[in-house]
């Protein structure tokens, strides 16, 4: 089969996997639902999070012991995380989400008698391959005070935590870069998905080979053009030989068949023919 210009062949798939040759494993949307409670007003994967705070945190004692964190401290790490200050307005909760993920939250826990405050972290900044890393697509949520959703194409979890979210736009529609950059300004209305934004910390809109990058709450006319900065042409041509390769690189079996196990079931050999091709 040919491929077409559906955003799906163009842009979402390539994306999908590349991503999980990066290290994410993929969620269907049905998998990222069930993770939310079945509810699109929630947007952390809950039972993510709650792995993870286990598996990355501990107490250091005095002579080499290690007390795990209470189930208590655990839960209201998640309560901290899932409640965002967003009556401040989303973008005092977009750094209050910033704060969490790089300097962590105090908790109090008593150990042998004597009750002192540890930090736990969400994230393991020390030990980068201790996280865990997610990506799904066509991610619903629910639009503040209205009866309806937004559906952001592609959305990137760090622990349970959304921490990208990416719209992608078919390149053969007229100024298809800045139709996807205007999605992302209006799902940051007040009646949008600010419940989603409040988390973000990078926003992409790709069209092909071109992309913008921002932060929460950056202007349109802000948004940066995406380059990779290289030392000379030297660098530049062992990068681009290498990025080649590693696009090129097959998926594993098992992600593949995920990959395309539902809604993209139906083009599954066109890939599986261009990666042989490589």
């Amino acid at each position: 089969m040919n491929l077409s210009f559906k955003e799906d062949h163009i842009s979402q798939i390539p994306a999908f996997m590349l991503l999980q040759k990066l290290g994410y494993t993929y969620l269907t949307q049905e998998e990222a639902l069930l993770l939310r409670g079945d509810k699109t007003t929630g947007v952390l994967l809950e039972p993510v999070l709650r792995e993870q705070l286990k598996n990355i945190n501990s107490i250091s004692l005095l002579g080499g012991k290690v007390e795990p964190f209470s189930i208590q401290n655990i839960d209201n790490a998640i309560e901290a995380m899932r409640n965002l200050p967003l009556q401040e307005g989303y973008i005092a909760g977009n750094g209050y989400v910033y704060n969490l993920i790089t300097l962590g939250k105090a908790m109090e826990q008593r150990i042998d008698g004597d009750k002192k405050s540890y930090t736990l972290n969400y994230i393991d900044w020390k030990n980068p391959r201790n996280n865990v890393f997610h990506v799904t697509e066509e991610f619903t949520v629910t639009r503040t005070g209205v009866n309806d959703t937004y559906r952001p194409d592609l959305v990137l979890f760090v622990n349970g935590i959304p921490l990208v979210v990416i719209e992608c736009k078919r390149p053969d529609v007229k100024n298809s870069l800045q139709q996807a950059l205007s999605q992302h300004l209006r799902n940051q209305h007040e009646d949008g998905i600010r419940a989603l934004y409040g988390y973000s910390m990078l926003l992409l809109a790709l069209s092909n080979n071109e992309a913008k990058y921002a932060t929460t709450g950056t202007p349109g006319k802000f948004w940066s053009v995406w380059r990779e900065q290289y030392a000379d042409k030297i660098e530049e041509a062992e990068f681009e030989q290498r990025m080649v390769s590693f696009i090129n690189t097959p998926l594993k079996t098992t992600d593949r068949d995920k990959l395309f196990s539902t809604r993209f079931k139906y083009v599954k050999q066109y890939f599986s023919e261009q990666e042989m091709q490589g």
